[in-house]
């Protein structure tokens, strides 16, 4: 009767636990968490490169052109602000990932956005919601909008091996390669391969966790091969690695995705830290603390370790803490615990930047990763924007 019993609560207990991860979808992704390796204990300093990814969208939720124009301006007026008060080891200020997305295009907060990027606070990159989209659509509208972003704003660099603009993606709604297991918010099964075809030389959705598009893979950078047969080619792929050759069709970099047991739902389950910035998840010195302790790194550089956070920056809920005090510490904290010259040595990097310095890595290159910024891809002019009449 006791084993029957204990029995009854073994059951209902792995149950319950299965419900538990379906209802955030960690079914998908909390295995290969779980096994994945440490990262190697290194001598010498481990370099922290710290890379913030915005999908910046000033027209969030159906907005006016007012309250556009508004949220442009204090991101441009207070991140300058706040973000002029902050170094790293070599100098520069944090830098902001302005993935901007194709669809709402206005020329002049692209303006505005270009002159903060060229007095050195962060690049312009491309971010796009589509839905039920077409190969040649796709094709016609990314061009486009790299030309556009190019020629009017300086964003984007050429690749010097092949004369073409390079850019990197963050795809809407998390839906890259058509992942979303009902299939809308894209459309393209064979989206990898139509990306590297346009130039992009990296993908930084992930993590997307809770999403259903959340990949298997975590923690890593990897390239992924694309089969057009199939959606979510991406969920696995071939880590890039010291000494290892580019292969499949996307260069996929992650950012830190793991459980957070200090903060549980009801006392008892953890919460999943997915590197996302806003007011219901504030930066904090325990979570920065988290970021750089899942040793995200190019196989055989573990001293290179990259931290990779998003946001969605133009949501008025949000920008006080994107934008204010809060911020404001998580980099006085940054520069404290993990810019010390010995354990630990910070660097505030671009996604191009992040890119260069995985080829970097990749092809053997060692010591301090900030000589590697511009390895392959050189930086973007970001055109000022004209003087007012």
């Amino acid at each position: 009767m006791v084993l029957a019993t204990l029995a009854a609560f073994l059951v209902v207990g792995a149950v319950g636990i299965g419900l538990i991860l379906r209802s955030r979808n960690m079914q998908i992704w909390i295995r290969s968490y779980l096994t994945r390796a440490p990262r190697p204990q290194t001598a010498g300093p481990v370099h922290v490169l710290f890379c913030f990814v915005d999908h910046f969208e000033p027209m969030w939720g159906k907005a006016d052109a007012p309250t556009q124009r508004a949220r442009v301006e204090r991101w441009c007026r207070d991140y300058r602000a706040m973000a002029g008060r902050h170094k790293d080891a070599d100098g520069r200020h944090p830098q902001h990932g302005f993935f901007y997305p194709e669809e709402e295009y206005v020329e002049d907060y692209l303006a505005q956005i270009a002159d903060l990027c060229a007095d050195g606070f962060g690049e312009i990159e491309i971010h796009l919601h589509h839905d039920n989209d077409t190969e040649a659509n796709f094709r016609t509208v990314m061009r486009r909008f790299c030309n556009t972003l190019h020629e009017k704003h300086g964003a984007l660099s050429r690749d010097p091996r092949t004369g073409e603009l390079a850019f990197a993606f963050i795809h809407g709604n998390w839906s890259l390669d058509n992942s979303r297991r009902d299939g809308r918010w894209c459309g393209l099964n064979n989206e990898l391969i139509l990306l590297r075809e346009l130039g992009c030389y990296a993908d930084f959705t992930l993590p997307s966790a809770p999403s259903d598009t959340q990949t298997s893979t975590v923690n890593s950078i990897y390239y992924a091969t694309d089969d057009p047969a199939k959606p979510k080619s991406h969920d696995r792929g071939e880590p890039v690695r010291v000494g290892g050759s580019p292969s499949g069709d996307l260069m996929i970099v992650q950012g830190p995705l793991a459980l957070n047991w200090r903060n549980r739902r009801f006392g008892i389950i953890p919460r999943i830290e997915n590197s996302d910035i806003r007011r219901s998840c504030p930066p904090s010195a325990q979570r920065v603390d988290d970021w750089i302790r899942t040793g995200i790194h190019v196989q055989g550089r573990p001293e290179w370790v990259f931290v990779k956070i998003h946001t969605h920056g133009t949501q008025e809920g949000d920008m006080d803490t994107l934008l204010g005090p809060q911020m404001d510490a998580m980099h006085t904290y940054l520069e404290s615990a993990y810019n010390d010259g010995e354990r630990y040595v910070l660097h505030y990097v671009t996604a191009r930047e992040v890119y260069n310095i995985i080829k970097a890595a990749e092809t053997g290159k060692q010591g301090d990763p900030n000589q590697w910024r511009d390895f392959i891809l050189p930086r973007p002019s970001h055109r000022r924007s004209a003087p007012a009449a």
